[in-house]
């Protein structure tokens, strides 16, 4: 009778707790000191992050989640060095456009020329219009009006000659009329340098890369005013402090640039700012992210000495809270404990752990993101 009396307290005791629950407002406590109005924590069997740090994620949730898992053996890959760079254009497919002398701009054919326009090689993009000093133009038409009168008299000559044919000897004839004709041809030269235009020309087929004209603007000889690339064609200037990596040398490939291919061209053999010039030319297929002249980018290259480490997918590494550089090991069916790492990229999907894993762990390869951010 004493332990059907004592059961029966004790459910009394629980159904009083209940109903106390139920209806308890805002910081009312039972009789052993817990929170009534809050709902019961269970971390046993939801997303949650425990002290020690790992993250207990159901099996229900890890299937929602599209958790992916890969044990991690050991293998030799390229060792792979960063490398700051910068497209550049490809000197055999690029050039700029200067006027020969200074002018005046005047639209072309097509008008005056803007960044982005598809041209031709040879095609006229504008004309400068030569202007000379107002003494070297007095000059010029003083040299015209010479060469007018010059031509006059030996026209006279000329006509004078044909009338007496037969008593002037022949040669006489002939000579008076090259006279004639060459004082023309210089007249119609210095005619057409007061009033000349320089035609502007593509000096490449591909897209104008930038284009500082305006109508009636005053150019000097010097100035560039017009540039052409092909977009087909770019290279990417990457530097080293170490002059002996250019023999040392593989793959290459551009970091976030999907389907973006390196190869080589060679390295320079003097240094520049104290860094050694490596050259690269670039290979964008169709549909793949496009570069820009002068755009900074990051060149992963792969050495040809190899290193021994743990490949896994780049998705499998995220930062931690304190941006340190980890990936998730599986340690029991609903448990994933944070495992701080050294690594290289290898390539745009890949990377190399160096350090921080054993063979035996399973690590998680797809869904590390999602798990990093579960508080």
């Amino acid at each position: 009778m004493k332990s059907l009396s004592y059961f029966g307290i004790q459910v009394a005791t629980l159904a009083l707790a209940s109903f106390l629950s139920a209806w308890a407002g805002p910081g009312a406590h039972g009789p052993n000191g817990e929170h009534l109005d809050q709902e019961p924590s269970s971390t046993a069997g939801g997303l949650a992050r425990l002290p020690n740090g790992s993250v207990s994620v159901p099996k229900l949730a890890q299937r929602r989640m599209g958790l992916r898992t890969q044990l991690a053996p050991e293998s030799e890959a390229a060792a792979t060095i960063e490398l700051p760079g910068r497209v550049v254009a490809d000197p055999n497919a690029s050039g700029q456009i200067q006027a020969t002398y200074g002018g005046r701009v005047e639209p072309g054919p097509r008008g005056l020329p803007m960044a982005g326009q598809a041209v031709k090689q040879g095609e006229v993009l504008v004309w400068v219009r030569h202007h000379a000093d107002p003494f070297a133009l007095a000059a010029q038409h003083s040299q015209r009006a010479e060469l007018k009168a010059a031509r006059d008299t030996a026209e006279q000559r000329l006509r004078r000659f044909e009338m007496l044919e037969g008593t002037v000897p022949r040669k006489d004839i002939d000579a008076a009329r090259i006279d004639v004709q060459s004082l023309i041809e210089r007249e119609q030269r210095i005619a057409a340098s007061l009033d000349a235009r320089e035609p502007l020309r593509a000096p490449v087929s591909g897209v104008i890369a930038r284009a500082d004209v305006k109508a009636g603007q005053i150019v000097d000889s010097r100035d560039v005013l017009i540039e052409v690339i092909d977009p087909a064609r770019l290279m990417v200037e990457a530097s080293t402090p170490d002059v002996s990596l250019g023999s040392r040398l593989g793959g290459a490939h551009l970091t976030g640039l999907e389907g973006v291919k390196l190869q080589l061209v060679g390295a320079a053999r003097s240094l520049r700012d104290g860094v050694l010039p490596l050259n690269f030319r670039v290979s964008v297929p169709a549909g793949a992210s496009t570069l820009a002249v002068g755009q900074p980018v990051t060149v992963v290259a792969a050495l040809k000495e190899r290193r021994k480490g743990i490949v896994l997918p780049a998705s499998a590494v995220v930062r931690s809270p304190t941006n340190e550089s980890i990936v998730w090991i599986k340690i029991g069916a609903e448990r994933f404990m944070p495992q701080p790492i050294q690594f290289q990229p290898l390539d745009a999907s890949t990377v190399l752990v160096t350090q921080g894993l054993a063979a035996d762990n399973r690590v998680l390869i797809q869904g590390a993101a999602l798990v990093a951010q579960i508080r």
